[in-house]
């Protein structure tokens, strides 16, 4: 097993750099990498020069093990990649008749008659292995240089991700002996990021700060346990690390699955047998779409109502006058007179009642 693998990622296309496209495939292959415990150490997007390309790749190269490219392999005068690559290992391109004769048979099959340019794209480094890609026309590349090993992909996301299953995860299965890294989630919610670092800091004590990550955002907090080893070695500590983590944190772990909150709140009235309806002022409806995007719940959810006025708060629901005009729209007793409002109005077991300021001047 080569310990510690660590890998780098080269996305090549100067569309990358501006703000109409983003690079979401080093999203996925660093998904991939990390299921096989390689570490992403460096990742970079290089505009369509070959200088620059040349010289990012032959620093990656010369860093790690394992370099990951994509893109830049069309058959476009923009399209670098390979002759980037060759200067920067130093060897010569040729064109391969195989590979002509795959791109001419591909458009034969849509009817068509294969476009000069795309001759550019059997172009192949002296040395490097051809990948068939049966999802586009480029084929992408693999090339051992000086103990690194160098991927070449399409940037096409559907090809990146065919080529992946079959010719980087067998590469990465064999180089690291299932040897792999996994990893489970806790789902917060009710706590302020603050407080809960506290909470788990025995935690970092016990199974090391490395293995414990927190990821924030609004109304919901992700605790993220990795462990590196065999099948049985990650099952075991990473159960370990679920079962301390949530005796620290309490009731406010909703979840040990990467699943929303919604579906939990879905599965919980299910197996209670309870229904729920909405009503709700400033958000105008996103609570009762957020539990309508889970799947079968119409067997919980009965409806909603958005009330942004004080009229439809009180014709609708029935919410006092008197407590509009002595509290205020927004306060915690308007917001229990909604939800018991719309419990009855639409005779189910809760009620959920929602009121706040909200809009492009700010929010409570």
């Amino acid at each position: 097993m080569i310990a510690a693998m660590r890998a780098a990622f080269l996305a090549v296309g100067s569309e990358l750099l501006g703000t109409d496209r983003l690079d979401t495939n080093s999203l996925k292959l660093t998904a991939v990498l990390a299921r096989y415990g390689v570490e992403l150490r460096r990742k970079a997007v290089v505009g369509d020069s070959v200088e620059d390309v040349a010289r990012e790749l032959r620093s990656m190269i010369d860093t790690v093990p394992l370099v990951l490219v994509s893109g830049g392999l069309g058959p476009t005068a923009d399209d670098v990649t390979r002759e980037a690559a060759a200067v920067a290992v130093g060897r010569g391109l040729h064109e391969d008749a195989a590979v002509i004769a795959d791109i001419e048979e591909k458009f034969r099959r849509f009817g068509r008659t294969m476009a000069a340019v795309n001759r550019r794209q059997a172009q192949v480094i002296d040395g490097a292995e051809v990948l068939w890609n049966r999802w586009g026309t480029a084929p992408a590349l693999r090339l051992e240089e000086a103990g690194t090993t160098v991927f070449f992909l399409p940037g096409v996301p559907r090809e990146l991700e065919g080529l992946t299953e079959v010719y980087v995860i067998p590469w990465l299965e064999e180089h690291t002996e299932g040897v792999s890294r996994e990893t489970r989630v806790l789902k917060v919610a009710g706590l302020p990021e603050s407080e809960l670092e506290e909470l788990i800091a025995p935690a970092y004590g016990e199974f090391g700060r490395e293995s414990v990550t927190v990821l924030a955002k609004p109304a919901e907090i992700t605790i993220q346990v990795t462990a590196v080893g065999s099948a049985e070695e990650r099952r075991h500590r990473l159960e370990a690390m679920q079962t301390r983590l949530a005796e620290l944190v309490g009731s406010a772990v909703y979840s040990l699955e990467d699943e929303p909150l919604e579906a939990v709140v879905g599965r919980l009235l299910v197996e209670r047998g309870e229904t729920l309806a909405t009503a709700e002022s400033c958000t105008g409806g996103l609570i009762a779409e957020r539990l309508t995007r889970i799947a079968g719940s119409s067997d919980y959810f009965e409806g909603g109502v958005v009330v942004y006025s004080n009229r439809l708060k009180q014709q609708l629901l029935g919410v006092p006058e008197d407590v509009l005009e002595r509290e205020g729209a927004v306060s915690e007793a308007v917001a229990r007179a909604l939800a018991e409002g719309v419990r009855d109005h639409l005779g189910t077991t809760w009620g959920l009642g929602v009121t706040g300021i909200a809009g492009p001047g700010g929010g409570s």
